[in-house]
């Protein structure tokens, strides 16, 4: 009975106290909760400082630089009209030749034989053609044979002027004064027709080109006398004056770019072909952009990035395209008009309509 009482006892009394912990729990807990909404709010409804730039419209020629090899304007690769025999060749590998000087020529006892044969059968079609026109005019021969006669006497004249055609191309002289690059075949071996046997090129002050390869979207900003300079790994510190003399229509299937010829303009000292060369071309056309400066980029992407205007007290995230940058400045192309100012300072904690102030 004792037992009872004293447990009666301490529960009157622990009750009490435990249902007054539970309520001050609870209320600390909905004090938290007010405080972190209060707090929350707070920080949504203060303005955020920042710093703002206007844009610019500029128009800037960003130049295009590309490599490539010093070749010939007029190269050749020389080789006979008839197949034969190499009997002599007169010039080697290096050597300087003019226009018109004799290179090298066939054995001609085949094509002198040929012109012989052709020549014999002109004879002999006259002859045949001036019988039948006389048998003809006596009524003994018919029109269809002296038709016939008439034709094989055309024929047998259009022969000799071949066998004499091929005999005139039977040797290999020099169509421009330059220099040989090679020297393909020798005396003596078996030439077939059309097989380069020389390869050669014009040497002249103004017969140079270097032959570069450029990406599609500088193509497209290239014109035909766009002017140039060009340096040669051969001649370190020298620089030589070009212009862009021939823009390629297609692309090469291997590399995938598209090959530009420069022209050299200016004297230059001795030159060989082969030299590698580095080029800067400068475009005419001139496009316009809208200049910002570079730490007003947020997010970039390749050429897609995001800057912030400021509107009625709001940073507006606006998307842009970026051509290139140049000295500190993006080159935007898409996105802006070039009237507003955009953000720079700040613009890193900036979320799409987030309050700001101009901070002083």
């Amino acid at each position: 009975m004792k037992t009872t009482l004293r447990y009666l006892a301490y529960w009157k009394i622990t009750l009490p106290f435990l249902a007054l912990l539970a309520l001050a729990w609870l209320l600390a807990g909905c004090h938290q909760n007010q405080a972190a909404s209060q707090a929350k709010t707070t920080l949504a409804d203060v303005a955020i400082p920042v710093k703002t730039v206007p844009v610019s419209r500029q128009t800037l020629v960003q130049p295009v630089v590309a490599s490539g090899l010093l070749a010939s304007e007029t190269e050749a690769r020389l080789s006979f009209k008839t197949g034969g025999i190499i009997q002599k060749i007169y010039v080697g590998e290096g050597d300087a030749v003019r226009k018109g000087q004799l290179l090298a020529v066939l054995n001609l006892t085949e094509i002198n034989a040929q012109v012989t044969q052709a020549q014999e059968g002109l004879a002999k079609a006259e002859r045949d053609y001036q019988r039948v026109k006389n048998l003809y005019a006596d009524s003994v021969a018919t029109l269809e044979q002296l038709q016939n006669t008439t034709t094989a006497l055309n024929v047998a004249k259009q022969s000799v002027q071949i066998a004499q055609f091929n005999q005139g191309y039977s040797e290999i002289r020099a169509v421009a004064s330059g220099r040989i690059v090679r020297k393909l075949m020798n005396e003596g071996e078996l030439a077939a027709s059309g097989a380069p046997v020389f390869f050669m090129n014009a040497t002249g002050p103004a017969s140079w080109v270097v032959k570069v390869g450029v990406a599609d979207k500088d193509w497209v900003r290239l014109q035909l006398g766009d002017p140039a300079t060009v340096g040669f790994d051969a001649l370190p510190g020298q620089t030589f004056p070009a212009k862009v003399s021939s823009l390629a229509q297609g692309a090469d299937p291997t590399s995938g770019l598209y090959q530009v010829e420069l022209k050299l303009t200016g004297g230059a000292p001795q030159l060989a072909t082969g030299f590698f060369a580095t080029a800067q071309l400068t475009p005419s056309r001139r496009p316009q952009y809208v200049g910002v400066p570079v730490d007003a980029l947020v997010e970039g992407n390749g050429d897609q990035a995001f800057v912030f205007v400021p509107v009625n007290g709001q940073a507006q995230q606006r998307p842009v395209k970026v051509a290139y940058l140049a000295q500190g400045q993006a080159m935007i192309y898409e996105g802006l008009t070039g009237d507003e100012t955009v953000i720079t300072d700040g613009s890193a904690y900036l979320t799409d309509k987030a309050k700001i102030m101009l901070a002083k």
